[in-house]
């Protein structure tokens, strides 16, 4: 959508810095790579730098277990009246059909049985619960389920693009919301960005309703405190928990754009090729995967955590200990083979940070849809050819004007750092430099005959 909307107040965000090294994960593609037209994947082979945004700044970082008595009381104060545990909801969609049916009773709610002894987890779950949604999403041959953040009173809600597009099979979706009360609204799509995998939708005629807030996700520390709420397989409202297990993460997975001509989404399949990250979003009633249509990969960067994160978290929230949304769950590692009826979470999850993810939103929402920068350089992981004494991103080739070579880089130029993030491979600088929004400024490192520079760049503008 091209026209401009006002701003919601999305309670805080920030700008997020790459504070902490990046870990970077060599991550086979979830798909099979078509022929780039812009710069916008990387793979241990030659691949082409795209960049990401830069997001707003937050005033309220995650606290401590200081505050825990404090927020412990809070919550279970709201819960007052409304700690009864329901029914809940069970989908099943046939293999035959695509289409979801089966019978919703009323959704679980986060139940406390003793006010007395309330630790952390059932406190932020019961906080955050009225601003997590879970998502049914149906096309012409296909339908899932996944989850959303609400970001405004009026009903603007965050999710995946993944979500909307049923892992890129459609592009023109039937939306309805469950609230965690149990209501249903019909929503609309307003716009979708497939380079780091979010999407906002709008429910119709509603209001009044509890905005989640958004910490500063640049202010993480591993260890801290990690709670998804979302609705895994369809069971809204459901809470598990672990830590933060690092930061600057970085994989590949595939882009669920929507196909431009639906009738030809299902034509082309990945042959099985997804790789170790997959996005698992949806409960068929098999525990199995929707086939993945998108031909193209794009590079994420991530918080990755512990908490179980299973089909149907995707577009959920991970939240901190004061039940502020670190993060907006989006993919998994897998051990197995994608498909199999055992497959779910191991333990790895990853969500995009928070401060990214706020200002995808608020663009989106004022626009229609999101910028990212642009380095204007083709790189590829150091090898030992390159008798490099460092990891990095070689420079392989340079576009005439763009940032980079405006900055002074070369051929043969190995980049180690970007915005403070450490740079181990091309998946890691694709994932940093998307991070920035269109014309975002930002510090990068090199070496060059063994010397290492800092320079600033002005990125471009993704097409």
């Amino acid at each position: 959508m091209t026209e401009s909307r006002q701003d919601p107040e999305i309670p805080e965000s920030s700008a997020e810095s790459a504070a902490t090294a990046p870990q970077p994960i060599e991550a086979q593609p979830a798909g099979t790579p078509a022929a780039e037209s812009q710069p916008t994947e990387t793979t241990a082979a030659t691949a082409r730098v795209e960049e990401t945004e830069f997001t707003p700044a937050s005033t309220s970082p995650a606290k401590k277990s200081a505050t825990v008595g404090i927020v412990a009381a809070l919550a279970v104060g709201a819960l007052v009246g409304g700690v009864s545990g329901a029914g809940v909801a069970a989908w099943a969609i046939t293999a035959s059909q695509g289409t979801q049916s089966g019978t919703t009773s009323t959704p679980q709610n986060i139940t406390v049985n003793d006010t007395d002894n309330v630790n952390v987890v059932s406190a932020v779950a019961a906080k955050a619960e009225p601003s997590v949604v879970t998502i049914s999403v149906s096309g012409t041959s296909a339908s899932g389920t996944g989850s959303g953040v609400i970001l405004s009173e009026d009903g603007y809600v965050l999710t995946n693009t993944h979500v909307v597009t049923l892992d890129g099979e459609i592009s023109d979706p039937t939306v309805q919301v469950t609230l965690a009360d149990g209501r249903l609204f019909d929503a609309e799509l307003i716009g979708t960005d497939p380079t780091v995998d979010l999407a906002v939708i709008k429910l119709k005629d509603v209001s009044g309703l509890t905005p989640a807030e958004f910490a500063d996700s640049s202010k993480l520390n591993v260890g801290e405190t990690a709670i998804a709420i979302g609705a895994p397989l369809g069971l809204s409202n459901t809470v598990t928990d672990g830590i933060v297990s690092a930061l600057n993460r970085s994989i590949t997975v595939a882009s669920s754009a929507a196909p431009e001509n639906e009738d030809e989404s299902t034509e082309e399949q990945q042959n099985g090729q997804n790789g170790p990250f997959d996005f698992w979003n949806f409960d068929n009633g098999q525990g199995t995967q929707p086939q993945t249509t998108a031909s193209s990969t794009i590079s994420l960067p991530v918080i990755q955590t512990d908490a179980a994160i299973n089909p149907g978290n995707s577009g959920g929230a991970l939240l901190d200990s004061t039940g502020k949304v670190i993060g907006i769950n989006v993919a998994i590692a897998s051990a197995g083979s994608t498909g199999s009826s055992t497959a779910g979470s191991i333990g790895v999850g990853f969500a995009i940070p928070s401060n990214l993810a706020k200002r995808v939103a608020n663009e989106i929402i004022k626009d229609g849809s999101a910028t990212h920068g642009l380095l204007g350089a083709s790189v590829v992981d150091v090898s030992s050819s390159d008798k490099s004494a460092t990891v990095g991103a070689v420079v392989k080739e340079l576009t005439a004007g763009g940032a980079a070579e405006k900055a002074g880089l070369r051929v043969g130029d190995v980049i180690t750092t970007f915005n403070g993030a450490t740079i181990t491979g091309s998946t890691d600088l694709t994932a940093q430099v998307r991070y920035q929004p269109a014309g975002g400024k930002a510090s990068l490192s090199y070496t060059r005959d063994g010397r290492s520079t800092t320079v600033d760049v002005t990125l471009g503008t993704l097409k």
